[in-house]
């Protein structure tokens, strides 16, 4: 079975906007997960989330980038504050057995180049991450009324 999962956490520049995709080693997320390792892009390097050099999280998260790499701060927030948050967020998760270790994931992770705080970066895409996880999807009578109103911290109508 595959879950699709989105949160967003945060405001301003450090904000972390995450879609998740989890699903079986043995399925097409398992395909995708090493497609998507295989054919980094530029701008764009998946790569396997630690929660330290020599210890991937579990299950296995390929970290991809939304935001190409602009600089030299963007590539250490986002391959450093973010990664760290996105491996702390899965872990979370895995303690609160909403996934299974053996299933692999697929983290969709937004760093906007103007962030600076190292420390919200990792906070927010931390809560971003556990919360893709382990949130349930909305109701459909959620989505139904919401659906007149839509609203996102970059468009109110």
């Amino acid at each position: 079975m595959t879950r699709i999962g989105e949160s967003f956490v945060g405001e301003g520049a450090e904000a972390a906007h995450v879609n998740t995709v989890l699903g079986e080693r043995e399925g097409p997320v398992g395909t995708a997960w090493a497609t998507a390792l295989a054919t980094p892009s530029q701008g764009h390097t998946p790569f396997v989330a630690v929660l330290r050099p020599g210890l991937p999280v579990r299950p296995l998260t390929l970290f991809v980038n939304k935001a190409a790499i602009t600089d030299d701060g963007h590539g250490t927030l986002t391959w450093g504050a973010a990664q760290a948050g996105v491996a702390a967020g899965v872990a979370d998760a895995l303690a609160e057995g909403a996934v299974d270790e053996d299933q692999v994931l697929i983290a969709a992770v937004w760093v906007n180049p103007a962030a600076e705080d190292a420390d919200a970066v990792y906070a927010n895409n931390r809560a971003a991450t556990r919360n893709a996880l382990v949130d349930a999807p909305p109701a459909r009578d959620e989505v139904l009324a919401a659906r007149h109103s839509p609203a996102n911290p970059f468009y109110t109508p």
